[in-house]
């Protein structure tokens, strides 16, 4: 309109604390800055120890380190939220009220919080391994992959990772395959039909039982896994050895190899797998 003025604009307003655009831009200053602070922190904490404790499949140095991480971003967090007259006010509340803080870590953190003291129950008494093979009383199972303060890592045979809140894990009744042990073991039985050449098809299974992938190579140089003909079936003769394999590998993945190994062996050298069968005997009246 003729005759208004637009206000001038003096650039010093943008950093007057006392002004709502000020206090705005101060906040973002504040932010980028931890923002960078927080990246070369972790780019330090990644190359210095992350790095060099990547090897160490230990559960109590795998939390430590996801705790580092977490803590390196919540003290820039904090450290924003105390700096900045935006957020100056909000700040003391929040850590200085020790009836606030209560009452947000017993409403809105608890199961921050449950997930976190668990994951330290489980780190300390470690019931289990990064790499070990578990089973919940529900069923789940799989190859411990990580923890962090609220989950443990779970991958399952069909390399799909399941994330169980720690708390949860934690309250499970654990079946661990790989406790304690530098190997496991399946036991696997064949079975052949009768008339065949028994001296045969035990060394057929022995190596398909070796050429596995699967099968411990350590045992392979020893007498490793001798096949014994077990029992009379009704149809069949039973064959039986067992399998020596690394605790990280599923029972599932490894039956499956050695038994495509020793159906093709079979099929190869004729030895036949026999189909149940039943002897009906019809008797005539007269």
């Amino acid at each position: 309109m003729p005759g208004s003025e637009l206000p001038e604009f003096d650039i010093g307003m943008l950093f007057d604390k006392t002004t709502a655009l000020g206090q705005a831009v101060e906040l973002l200053i504040y932010t980028f800055i931890a923002c960078i602070a927080t990246t070369i922190a972790l780019l330090i904490y990644n190359r210095f120890v992350k790095k060099k404790l990547k090897e160490k499949k230990n559960i109590q140095v795998r939390f430590t380190q996801n705790i580092i991480r977490t803590l390196i971003i919540l003290v820039a967090a904090i450290w924003v939220l105390v700096s900045s007259t935006a957020t100056t006010d909000i700040g003391k509340v929040l850590f200085q009220g020790t009836a606030i803080i209560g009452a947000v870590a017993g409403l809105a953190a608890q199961p921050v919080l449950g997930d976190l003291f668990s994951g330290l129950a489980i780190s300390i008494n470690k019931p289990f391994e990064i790499g070990d093979r578990i089973e919940l009383d529900n069923g789940t199972k799989g190859v411990v992959m990580d923890i962090t303060p609220r989950h443990v890592v779970l991958r399952t045979i069909d390399t799909i990772d399941l994330i169980i809140p720690n708390s949860k894990i934690n309250s499970c009744f654990i079946t661990n395959m790989s406790h304690n042990t530098k190997i496991r073991s399946v036991h696997m039985r064949f079975n052949v039909a009768y008339g065949t050449d028994i001296e045969k098809a035990l060394k057929v299974v022995r190596d398909a039982v070796i050429e596995s992938d699967y099968s411990e190579p350590e045992w392979k140089n020893k007498d490793y896994g001798p096949v014994y003909f077990i029992s009379y079936a009704d149809s069949s003769l039973v064959l039986a050895t067992t399998v020596y394999f690394k605790p990280a590998n599923a029972t599932e993945v490894v039956m499956s190899d050695i038994n495509k190994r020793v159906y093709d062996a079979f099929a190869k050298e004729g030895i036949e797998i026999p189909f149940n069968y039943v002897n009906v005997v019809m008797k005539d009246k007269d």
